[in-house]
């Protein structure tokens, strides 16, 4: 039964842009086999219940399982916006966004779902068939995202023009706007864990209450981070050295490693990141800046990539930062957010879980 909804999913993601949607009735012979039902309803893009999606992590097509207000969706190789349906599958590539008063929850499997509010925008990444993993791309406005805690590694990604969000896991949420200069995304895990990659920095695991703000520029070559909410911490490239040591004769020999800075970014740090073009080659030369809550620049290091030999190493050697006073000081910024997002999140959970009895119930009458 599965392998057939599979099959007809994927159908229907090929012919999704020239499906014109049908009425859902009630007429169908009882007798009728369950499989023809489950095709029909797969190629027309409708899905008789959430429950039915495929059993794996991820349904094989995302679903609309509630839409309010304006809500459009334009799919894969359409230039047209149309409005977005309950209870309706749409092929991966598909992009959805809202309007003044709209909201728009798009599922992606059983416990997984993107939920956008008013004015709001994103887009599923196509995939190839079998293809296990799912991909969203920010769009301007507000996003949450909710996903199992036990998901693979890989499993899911968040992307923007200047970052990737990495194995997300539990509630997230993000505000993605663009601005004069370039672009503004405010990554925030409320519960669970995620990991962040960017040009030249890499954010391992943030927890819940810790949030980024990250800045792009137009021709994505500054970067800033400015921590918000929590401690964590930021690893920033420091392109590759060259290191001196002695073999098993004795003997200096020269080896290479990259080289990496592990910073602290809590509440009021923040970091950039300048990147620039080389009139002659194409190695980008980069330049790392890390300042402190008071503004003092505690880290600076340029690099050529991949030229060991141009590198200036450390230039602001960074002092110690006493662990215990940073934890004290995160947790009195955020102790209060923390609470909030729990509270939040816990509130939210039982709103759905009423909601998910109420449909149980009207289903069964």
């Amino acid at each position: 039964m599965t392998t057939k909804i599979a099959l007809a999913a994927f159908a229907a993601s090929l012919i999704a842009a020239s499906v014109v949607a049908q009425e859902n009735g009630d007429g169908g012979s009882s007798e009728s086999s369950e499989a023809e039902k489950e095709t029909s309803a797969a190629a027309e893009g409708v899905v008789q219940h959430p429950k039915a999606a495929n059993p794996s992590a991820f349904s094989t097509l995302p679903f609309c399982s509630e839409a309010e207000g304006p809500a459009e969706v334009m799919k894969p190789g359409s230039e047209a916006w149309e409005r977005v349906d309950d209870g309706r599958f749409y092929p991966l590539g598909s992009s959805f966004r809202t309007g003044d008063g709209g909201r728009l929850v798009v599922a992606f499997g059983q416990g997984s779902a993107v939920t956008i509010e008013a004015n709001s925008s994103f887009s599923t990444r196509p995939q190839k068939l079998g293809e296990k993993s799912r991909s969203i791309a920010l769009g301007p406005g507000k996003l949450s995202l909710r996903l199992p805690d036990n998901l693979q590694e890989g499993a899911f990604s968040v992307a923007a023009p200047g970052f990737v969000v990495k194995n997300p896991a539990g509630e997230s949420r993000y505000v993605y706007e663009t601005t004069g200069d370039g672009d503004r995304a405010t990554v925030r895990c409320v519960t669970g864990a995620l990991a962040v990659e960017g040009m030249h920095f890499s954010i391992p695991a943030m927890h819940a209450a810790n949030e980024v703000v990250i800045r792009t520029s137009n021709d994505h070559l500054v970067t800033f981070l400015y921590g918000t909410s929590g401690d964590y911490v930021v690893n920033l490239d420091q392109g590759i050295m060259t290191k001196e040591e002695f073999d098993d004769e004795g003997k200096v020999k020269a080896t290479q490693e990259k080289g990496v800075l592990a910073w602290h970014l809590s509440p009021a740090t923040k970091v950039i990141i300048n990147r620039m073009r080389p009139a002659i080659g194409e190695r980008m030369s980069v330049h790392t800046m890390a300042f402190d809550a008071s503004g003092e620049r505690k880290s600076e290091c340029a690099f050529c990539e991949g030229r060991a030999e141009v590198n200036t190493g450390e230039l602001v050697p960074a002092e110690k930062i006493d662990g215990d006073e940073l934890a004290k000081s995160a947790a009195e910024a955020t102790e209060t957010t923390a609470a909030e997002d729990v509270e939040e999140s816990s509130s939210s959970s039982s709103e759905e879980s009423s909601s998910d009895s109420g449909d149980s119930s009207s289903s069964d009458e």
